[in-house]
């Protein structure tokens, strides 16, 4: 019998509260007191340095970056400097990883097929890059993923947190993404799902219809107390 996912969709929710969050549930699945998660959500503008530590790659004095409104925060996921902002869907599954889940590799292969799945759904062929994590279309990333693995405490498990920033709305690559060295790649651009599509979508549409793609990638029934309707 498949597991129970707990999704929910915030319209909007400063990185720092978000992080705070991650880690509380995280401790709480740990601990057996609560279910999987699923945050879906969208940050302010935001640039986040993974642990691979690259400052050269952000392109902004701490001046520039003041004047334009964008906050800069240094954090414990995987992987280099990506952004966030309006308009980008950014989801963070919380799940508790065991037995034969306790694949990391293909945890973040799953990851990216949600997004590839959802892709093909709108006739966008997307793929991976070998020597790249996230989803791309043609040489164009439109899917950033980072994560980390929090080692549970008592037994052989873990709990993932950050995630995944999926490119909505066209324009989001002139917000932020010029102003620094995307996950360090410097020969390839970003993109976005309605660039691809040349549709309009919601940021709350694409949470509610990304969902059973990664219910049925990772085998989960959504539970029923899920609030991506009412945020709407």
């Amino acid at each position: 019998m498949n597991k129970t996912l707990h999704v929910s969709y915030t319209p909007m929710m400063g990185y720092d509260a978000a992080w705070d969050l991650q880690k509380s549930i995280v401790k709480s699945i740990d601990l057996g007191e609560q279910q999987d998660t699923l945050l879906l959500l969208q940050h302010p503008p935001t640039y986040t340095i993974g642990s691979q530590r690259h400052p050269e790659h952000l392109l902004l004095s701490k001046e520039e970056l003041e004047e334009k409104g964008i906050g800069l925060f240094e954090i414990d996921r995987g992987g280099d400097i990506t952004y966030h902002g309006p308009g980008q869907l950014v989801g963070y599954p919380l799940l508790l990883l065991e037995g034969a889940g306790l694949d990391l590799h293909a945890y973040l292969r799953n990851l990216e097929q949600v997004i590839i799945n959802f892709l093909w759904h709108y006739g966008i062929e997307a793929g991976r890059k070998p020597e790249y994590t996230g989803v791309w279309v043609g040489d164009l990333k439109i899917c950033a993923i980072g994560v980390k693995f929090n080692k549970c405490r008592s037994r052989r498990a873990f709990v993932t947190s950050h995630g995944f920033a999926f490119n909505i709305k066209d324009g989001i690559e002139e917000q932020g993404f010029k102003g620094i060295i995307p996950c360090g790649i410097q020969e390839y651009g970003v993109t976005s799902l309605e660039k691809c599509t040349g549709r309009n979508f919601s940021v709350e549409q694409v949470a509610e219809e990304i969902m059973p793609f990664f219910a049925k990638v990772f085998s989960y029934e959504i539970a029923a107390d899920s609030a991506i309707d009412a945020a709407r």
